[in-house]
């Protein structure tokens, strides 16, 4: 048997190698047990639904809309749903951005699109007035006016500050302002604005203006 004798170059590469090696495994080892010391304050990994794409309040989510993703415990949000089942059929109360967390408190409960997005103390009523469609979308705030007609015409405003909830386009025609067609509001309000909405439409003539979004319902 021949033994070939390293030149001191080679010996160098030999050394340097061994100490990458070393100096690697040291790292990875040093990574290992700094993750393993950060566990217990992180918490297990846990499974979270979250958003595959923007989501508008009032989309009723399909599986397609929605991803499982681990996250340490420690970061999951309160409320996370930990299934896709539990997320599909139900309806988002707040927008959701992508990757964003679906959560309890984000969907509704039982009923329809509407009644799960109607929260206790409110009603969804639902007004036509002559809006064009496209004008309003979900989330604005809008004054309901109403004139009464009789030997005194009179004009009162009967809810101000509405949140609409969904807007109900029929026949996609267009419209022109002051019809008595047009889109009809779902609008969010109180039982008392409900009543007067309803007298309102019954004995007078509807109109709808849009308000500033920092005005509060009443």
């Amino acid at each position: 048997m021949i033994f070939r004798r390293w030149s001191p170059r080679s010996k160098l590469f030999a050394v340097l190698a061994i100490a990458a090696g070393a100096g690697s495994f040291t790292l990875v080892r040093g990574y290992a047990a700094e993750l393993e010391a950060l566990r217990p304050s992180a918490g297990d990994p846990t499974s979270v639904v979250v958003a595959t794409e923007p989501l508008e309040r009032g989309t009723v989510l399909v599986e397609e809309m929605v991803r499982l993703e681990r996250v340490p415990g420690a970061y999951a949000p309160p409320g996370a749903l930990g299934s896709i089942d539990d997320a599909v059929g139900k309806t988002l109360l707040a927008g959701l951005a992508e990757g964003e967390a679906v959560t309890r408190t984000r969907i509704g409960g039982a009923g329809g699109p509407v009644a799960s997005q109607v929260t206790s103390g409110l009603r969804a009523f639902v007004v036509t007035a002559g809006i064009p469609a496209g004008v309003l979308r979900p989330g604005d705030l809008v004054d309901v006016i109403a004139t009464f007609g009789g030997p005194r015409p009179y004009t009162d405003t009967v809810g101000s500050g509405l949140e609409v909830l969904s807007i109900v386009e029929e026949g996609g025609g267009t419209f022109e302002a002051g019809d008595a067609g047009g889109p009809s509001l779902v609008l969010l309000v109180t039982p008392d604005v409900a009543e007067r909405l309803a007298h309102a439409a019954a004995f007078g003539e509807i109109s709808v203006s849009v308000a500033p979004l920092e005005v509060a319902a009443v």
